[in-house]
């Protein structure tokens, strides 16, 4: 009888023949021999077939296993996708990214074609045939090898999320078997490599997504968050906008971003105080912590994180302000973004209370607002009064500093330190404390400082005209002669109280950022508006 052999029925003949027990013992050319010929001979070496023949053996155990056809398999799979490139000669399934030798487009070389070049992920696809179970076999051996690198691993396992998990590119889970989904996941993030920036963020951020539709369990949600903090300054502001489950009220899944944020700050104190204990040791080490880039780039991400959920009417206000508080250590040149989030707010929330107001707007600091944030704040009748009156008193402070050419030198060391970038604003809190709050200025108060802000301006406009005439020394003596009128006024010693400390300004005596309530002495709003918008260039 002729019996035919391949790949979808050798692993089950070898089964059937060791159950028969046809040995050699028994007659010379017995079938056991002869398969396992063919095996070695054949399919061993095929690319394709051995594929094959290990999702065959998943209906035949214990005895593929028994009989080591599995651990062969596997072996000869790894073996091959380990291999240099330049040896790869068999076929393999290759549609995620054609290379143009392969679309018939790479061009002549000396009047011949280019030899083909084999893509080192060249194995990627064909994997991806395999269930789960065997591919976690397939990708620890190919790890064991240790040929492979961790972000060739990385692209396997992207590639493999993508087939398998329904709508896992648009961040969803479709219906079906949510069980094996579930396990499908946990396994994917069991697998995911240990070097830093071998799996982009974005891809960890859809298997956060899923893992928390699918209700994974916490470990292997714990570990994804732990790895994309420590990358989070690669994150976009679409990758957070996790959708919170139907239990939830809110849009989107705060919490989840506030953990993220919250162990990226930890980390980058943590890696930096590990490398301020041995220096020399740590530096090679121990990971890198954050540099001011990255930290800038979390802050920026943050300010349009709060952007994007204040348009929700049911997030709270604690929310908001816990994740915006969770940044205000890390440095930035503006608050322009978080100026945009927190108005947002107060534009999507409109029943807030006046203290909530006040707490909202202590998160940025009116010094650092561009000059379009400024005249965009000044008529803003959703901000507190507070808010305007400090925007046009640093704005005016800013148009003095111009007019006296730039130079801070002619200023008093009180005045410098206003500015952003002053001796000592840098490092200032940006927060005002409760008596500055309370000191709200009454109508005359800020008919006088409308008053002495024209003034200020028409000094400075005047001051430029005789620039133009080169009594440059004339200049600066009106300009620094206006500010300093303006800062010793009634009005200002109101706002902010001269406190000083060892001869410097109080945090709270300096800072910009504070935004009043309004109360039964701030004046109407038609009379805000019209101060706000006669006070700006």
């Amino acid at each position: 009888m002729t019996v035919t052999l391949n790949a979808y029925n050798v692993v089950a003949a070898r089964c059937a023949a060791e159950y028969l027990e046809m040995y050699e013992s028994v007659e010379k050319g017995n079938l056991v021999y002869k398969i396992d010929i063919f095996l070695n001979s054949s399919i061993f070496r095929s690319w394709k077939d051995s594929i094959i023949i290990l999702q065959t053996t998943k209906s035949l155990l214990p005895w593929a296993e028994e009989l080591k056809l599995v651990s062969h398999c596997l072996d000869s799979i790894a073996s091959k996708a380990c291999m240099d490139t330049t040896k790869v000669e068999w076929t393999y399934t290759y549609n995620r990214k054609k290379l143009p030798s392969e679309n018939g487009k790479d061009p002549l070389w000396n009047g011949v074609r280019r030899p083909q070049v084999v893509p080192k992920d060249w194995w990627v696809e064909d994997l991806c045939e395999l269930q789960i179970d065997l591919y976690k076999r397939v990708i620890t051996t190919i790890k064991t090898k240790g040929r492979v690198s961790s972000d060739l691993i990385g692209e396997a396992l992207i590639a493999y999320a993508l087939r398998r998990l329904p709508g896992f590119s648009k961040g969803i889970v479709q219906s079906g078997d949510i069980t094996k989904y579930r396990s499908l996941a946990e396994t994917i993030v069991r697998l995911l490599p240990t070097e830093k920036g071998s799996v982009p963020c974005g891809f960890m951020l859809r298997l956060l997504r899923a893992a928390i539709l699918l209700e994974c369990e916490e470990t292997e949600r714990n570990e994804l968050m732990r790895r994309i903090s420590q990358q989070l300054d690669e994150v976009t502001v679409a990758d957070l906008l996790i959708q919170s489950s139907t239990r939830e009220t809110t849009m989107y899944n705060v919490d989840i971003v506030q953990g993220l944020v919250e162990k990226f700050v930890a980390h980058e104190q943590n890696s930096k105080n590990a490398l301020l204990v041995d220096n020399d040791f740590q530096e090679n080490r121990s990971p890198r912590f954050a540099s001011d880039d990255s930290k800038v780039l979390v802050a920026k991400l943050v300010e349009g994180y709060l952007a994007e959920i204040a348009r929700d009417p049911n997030l709270s206000l604690s929310k908001f302000v816990n994740l915006a508080n969770t940044v205000s250590s890390f440095g930035r040149a503006s608050h322009d973004g978080l100026y945009r989030a927190i108005d947002m707010y107060l534009k999507e929330h409109p029943g807030i209370s006046k203290s909530e107001r006040k707490r909202i707007c202590r998160l940025m600091d009116c010094r650092k607002l561009s000059a379009d944030a400024c005249m965009h704040a000044v008529q803003n009748e959703r901000l507190p009064l507070r808010v305007v009156v400090q925007v046009l008193f640093f704005e005016q402070i800013r148009q003095a500093t111009l007019a006296v050419d730039n130079s801070t030198q002619e200023l008093p060391g009180s005045i410098r330190a206003l500015l952003p970038g002053g001796s000592h604003g840098s490092s200032r809190s940006t927060t005002n404390t409760e008596e500055d709050w309370d000191a709200v200025p009454t109508a005359e108060d800020v008919k006088a400082l409308k008053g002495e802000l024209a003034a200020l301006r028409l000094g400075s406009s005047g001051s430029d005209r005789n620039l133009n005439d080169g009594a440059k020394n004339d200049v600066e003596k009106v300009a620094a002669g206006k500010l300093k009128g303006l800062v010793m006024s009634k009005i200002f010693s109101k706002l902010w109280s001269n406190k000083e400390r060892n001869g410097e300004i109080s945090s709270s005596d300096t800072s910009g950022s504070a935004n009043a309530e309004e109360t039964k002495s701030t004046p109407s709003r038609s009379r805000r508006h019209s101060v706000s918008l006669s006070e700006h260039p």
